[in-house]
């Protein structure tokens, strides 16, 4: 039995052979009705115009103030990677990190892995350790919370309207368009992308076609025989010459 192209349910183990779905069908079991997977409309441009947007809005959320309290006339802003120095500063690091990793890290290594990936497989071939990639992705995705930290960070100025003139800065806009951006970036399936790339593997194995130039040249040589013996003509005979 041919093991490659199979899929196994995972609620009932049966095992089936993978169709190719196209646009947003969906494939079920047909024993116990569960959904095996969906096919995704492989629009890799939007995609990629999508990730790449949201990565330069990373960038800015990152550049620029969130907020700016003003208080008894002092006024104070500062940026998120200000707000974890000063976590630091204060004695809580473990927090600090928890922070770092949750809204830095794993979302700029996530968008970075995708455009990594998507840029090539647009272009017609596979990235080097694809498979390492994508699951890297799988991995840091559910744990990047910039929805949590905006939510956080929302409740927080709420509370602190009381207390002090809340002024919002260009990060804190960034902050909440990114988080519509991440919503649409997840719901992208990373199995289409193995999908592609068993369709790239499959085109790469197969023979090129023989161009014309090639055949004539396989004909010419057909009919043309053998090459003589070396000892059939002298090396010494000077060529003949004909006049017309």
């Amino acid at each position: 039995m041919d093991h490659d192209n199979l899929i196994a349910c995972h609620e009932c183990d049966a095992l089936f052979r993978k169709p190719r779905l196209v646009g947003r069908t969906a494939a079920r079991c047909p024993r116990c009705g569960a959904t095996l997977y969906r096919g995704v409309s492989r629009q890799l441009d939007s995609i990629c115009a999508m990730t790449l947007a949201a990565l330069i809005t990373f960038l800015i959320a990152q550049a620029f103030p969130i907020v700016e309290l003003e208080t008894n006339g002092i006024t104070s802003q500062t940026t998120l990677f200000g707000a974890l120095v000063a976590l630091w500063g204060e004695d809580m690091q473990i927090v600090a990190v928890m922070v770092f990793c949750s809204t830095i890290l794993f979302p700029l290594t996530e968008l970075v892995a995708l455009l990594y990936v998507l840029l090539p497989l647009r272009s017609g071939y596979m990235p080097a350790a694809f498979n390492r990639v994508l699951r890297a992705i799988q991995f840091v995705r559910p744990w990047g919370m910039i929805e949590v930290f905006m939510l956080g960070v929302l409740v927080t100025l709420v509370k602190m309207v009381s207390l002090a003139r809340v002024i919002p800065e260009a990060a804190l806009f960034a902050f909440g368009v990114l988080t519509l951006m991440f919503a649409v970036v997840v719901t992208f399936d990373p199995q289409v992308l193995w999908d592609l790339a068993d369709e790239l593997g499959e085109r790469d194995q197969r023979p090129l076609p023989r161009t014309s130039a090639d055949s004539a040249a396989a004909a010419i040589g057909s009919q043309a025989g053998p090459p003589a013996p070396p000892g059939d003509v002298p090396p010494d005979t000077p060529p003949t010459s004909h006049r017309g």
